[in-house]
């Protein structure tokens, strides 16, 4: 069996809110109604500004999503890529799901002539940061949120 990486479309909306809601509940968080809603008409929209979703299958079942998109920089001439969200269902971790995804998006952002592709996690995210070490670099900034 192998991980098939693809864009995500209007059939995905059950699979993909469940996703996404289990991703929201690992980082102890939720979000209305008409957040996802209205999150989801932007994932399947046409606007280069809204954010984009991959979803990860394996063995013909979603199991993953990535939501990422292109801003533009002050320091660079491209657009650079924000990979905001990846999950991966628990039960289907090893098993290459997770870099699949980041990979899908460093894709994505090579297709856009964006070479820099950058995202978060928190420091207690062992699972993710085993991998986020072998496939990216971890950067010395902290970040901040307003009051």
């Amino acid at each position: 069996m192998s991980v098939v990486i693809r864009p995500l479309s209007p059939e995905d909306e059950p699979a993909w809110r469940r996703l996404w809601t289990d991703y929201l509940t690992f980082y102890e968080t939720t979000v209305p109604e008409n957040v996802y809603e209205t999150t989801f008409q932007r994932l399947l929209g046409d606007d280069p500004q809204d954010f984009r979703c991959l979803i990860a299958e394996y063995d013909g079942r979603p199991v993953g999503l990535t939501h990422f998109l292109f801003h533009r920089h002050c320091w660079k001439i491209e657009k650079v890529c924000y990979l905001q969200d990846l999950y991966a269902d628990p039960d289907i971790r090893g098993k290459g799901v997770g870099r699949a995804l980041v990979e899908g998006v460093y894709a994505e952002a090579d297709q856009q002539n964006s070479p820099s592709v950058y995202w978060l996690t928190q420091d207690f995210n062992a699972t993710a940061r085993n991998l986020y070490d072998r496939i990216g670099q971890v950067t010395p900034f902290i970040k901040y949120n307003r009051l």
